[in-house]
């Protein structure tokens, strides 16, 4: 049982691992819409899109009598609040073994998705639905969450139902390097939304940011980047943190119970009478973790949630950028970001949905701290120099954001010209 925070300090110490046992985790949503209509698929849709996968050797995962998401070996694909689906990747050793993966997935959905009529969309906020047009499905703590989220944050139906992100779970080697990438993945959020902006189409209208999805984020419930995250936290001021953030729910018996009246440490001392004063295990803890909406979080590795989701051509870069800074050139990076100040990545990143590359930060435009971290990650990639098949290493995933650099020109901003050229739907999906 949990009931001390030197427990949870030795939870995050568990994740450590040897820097040659590094992996990489990745995980992208997608949205899913009827062909003949431009609507959302409903749970019976999905049901019909899951049960055609099964032919690929996915095995179904169970709710009670509802399948909520499939697995194959060490891959899950789950089932999001507005039946959004999500790729949860096998833990791999670099880029061209994720982005294979995430192909292989492509591939298996494209041959279903085609044969049910279904389009697949893939952007950071829905760009056809109005919220109230979106179904639901019966995963148990949707209802639970529908409930008490837009209590505390006004854009959290949105987020649930409206939003689609690309996550990246990344390793450390000790507390001192978690505490380095922590504070790194958390200073460059504001340059991550600017150059993965794919979310400006909103209800069929430009909706003036170039990332909503980052905007609604921003006002959701448990979300946000807060100030704490800046000042070198290491694995005792994460479990203090853990402690003192509010419960969403707890599971107990197979039921789900609201936990929005208590704290973590609530729990870990025992009062929470609607559960007979049980105590956590470290299944709760793991529950909490993953309900902390914060822009990035630790578990047992650091998972980095600032990303728009966006096409096939354009999904392996992002964790190639994030894998050239944090595992090939970590410390160069620190050096860069270490003397930022918080307040003004703070006020970036409140910019940063609307004003795109335009926003400021320390005095330059997002658009050079981007071009800068780019050059880091290249060379952190040439010094990992892990090569494929055809003798290349994985700077070959980072060109895609290079032509956004050298073309001034995000997702986001090509989206609203093809968009805006004829408002013709079909731009829209992949």
């Amino acid at each position: 049982m949990i009931t001390k925070k030197e427990q949870i300090i030795e939870y995050f110490k568990s994740g450590v691992k040897h820097t040659t046992n590094f992996k990489i985790g990745i995980e992208h949503e997608k949205f899913l819409f009827n062909n003949q209509n431009n609507t959302r698929v409903n749970y019976k849709r999905i049901k019909e899109m899951f049960t055609a996968l099964l032919e690929f050797g996915w095995n179904p995962i169970y709710e009670k009598d509802n399948i909520i998401g499939l697995n194959k070996g060490k891959k899950n694909i789950t089932l999001e609040p507005g039946n959004q689906i999500e790729l949860s990747g096998e833990k791999l050793n670099n880029i061209h073994e994720a982005c294979s993966e995430s192909h292989d997935y492509l591939f298996e959905l494209r041959q279903v998705t085609k044969k049910l009529n279904i389009n697949i969309v893939s952007t950071g906020f829905d760009p056809i639905s109005k919220i109230n047009e979106v179904p639901n499905n019966p995963k148990l703590r949707y209802k639970l969450m529908t409930k008490d989220m837009p209590l505390d944050g006004k854009s959290s139906l949105d987020m649930m139902y409206r939003t689609c992100g690309t996550q990246l779970n990344i390793d450390y080697n000790s507390e001192e390097d978690f505490i380095k990438k922590f504070q790194i993945v958390n200073s460059i959020v504001p340059i991550s939304i600017a150059l993965f902006a794919n979310s400006s189409i909103v209800e069929k209208k430009n909706s003036n940011y170039l990332s909503y999805r980052s905007k609604v984020w921003q006002n959701t419930s448990r979300g946000g980047l807060p100030k704490l995250f800046f000042d070198r936290l290491n694995f005792e001021n994460y479990a203090e943190f853990v402690m003192n953030f509010p419960i969403l729910f707890i599971e107990n018996k197979g039921v789900y119970i609201s936990g929005r009246k208590y704290l973590f440490k609530d729990f870990m001392n025992g009062k929470i009478d609607e559960i007979s004063n049980r105590l956590p295990t470290e299944r709760d803890l793991s529950i909490h973790l993953s309900t902390i909406f914060t822009e990035n979080r630790l578990k047992k590795y650091i998972e980095i949630r600032s990303m728009d989701t966006c096409g096939w051509d354009c999904l392996c870069s992002g964790p190639a950028f994030y894998m050239g800074i944090l595992y090939g050139n970590v410390d160069e990076t620190y050096n860069l970001i270490s003397q930022w100040d918080k307040n003004k990545i703070i006020n970036a990143y409140l910019d940063a949905p609307r004003k795109g590359f335009n926003t400021q930060l320390m005095g330059k435009d997002l658009l050079f701290w981007a071009s800068t971290l780019l050059d880091l990650s290249k060379k952190g990639l040439e010094n990992r120099d892990i090569i494929n098949r055809q003798g290349k290493n994985e700077t070959l995933f980072l060109k895609h954001l290079q032509r956004i650099i050298d073309n001034k020109k995000t997702n986001a901003d090509h989206m609203i010209t093809r968009f805006s050229e004829n408002e013709d739907l079909n731009e829209l999906y992949d």
